[in-house]
């Protein structure tokens, strides 16, 4: 199993490096937007699976709580965090609307006391949070965040790749409250808003995915071992 997901890790990497060769050269830039489309659809997937799969207690579960990794979360806690970052980049920093959490009013529906990325949750504060979580809902939340990033994506053009985060829009982010103040978590206000839009498109959109996702699939093995 191990060596199965080194194989899968390595392929995926390999994925990743290949859109960022593609989406640096105006010739192929559509070819790797083309190509992350299609690895976002294939990561979605195993979600979708995960979901089909296994229960609300396994998605609440910590296995591995107290290693050093993603794979210390749980799954409900990762799809969670994935894509308040996805959306709280894409529609407070890239298309500077409203973010999807708040325009479908998400936070009551998924039942959560934060609406932050979670960042600042450590230890069993992650299975108290996930234990709250409306699964369908927050896998809801999940498609539309994917849904509108995506278009975003399909509207892009290579000349919008240098674009920056201006700093008005880093200050509308920090009024929001979406990122804690903890350690934790602030640290990705500068980071985001140190990035140009390729930046953001390599790791919030992508390669961010792959290393939850990745960690997701270890948890559910863990759990299907017992």
């Amino acid at each position: 199993m191990k060596k199965s997901y080194n194989r899968m890790g390595d392929e995926l990497s390999k994925i990743c490096l290949n859109i960022k060769e593609e989406i640096s050269s105006e010739t192929t830039f559509q070819m790797g937007i083309d190509n992350l489309l299609l690895l976002r659809k294939r990561l979605f997937d195993i979600l979708i699976h995960l979901k089909a799969d296994l229960s609300q207690a396994d998605f609440n579960a910590m296995p591995f709580i107290g290693a050093d990794g993603f794979h210390s979360k749980t799954i409900a806690y990762s799809i969670w965090h994935i894509f308040r970052i996805e959306d709280i980049v894409v529609h407070t920093l890239v298309c500077r609307d409203e973010q999807i959490f708040f325009s479908g009013d998400f936070q009551k529906r998924i039942g959560s006391p934060i609406i932050t990325t979670g960042n600042e949750l450590i230890g069993h504060e992650i299975a108290d949070f996930s234990q709250t979580l409306d699964l369908d809902e927050l896998y809801q939340y999940a498609s539309s965040v994917k849904d509108s990033t995506e278009k975003m994506l399909e509207n892009l053009t290579f000349a919008d790749l240098k674009r920056r985060i201006a700093v008005v829009d880093k200050a509308h982010l920090e009024s929001l409250d979406v990122v804690s103040q903890s350690d934790n978590a602030h640290w990705l206000i500068d980071y985001w808003c140190g990035e140009d839009l390729k930046g953001l498109i390599l790791m919030p959109f992508s390669e961010h995915w792959m290393a939850h996702i990745y960690a997701c699939m270890l948890i559910r093995d863990k759990i299907y071992s017992k």
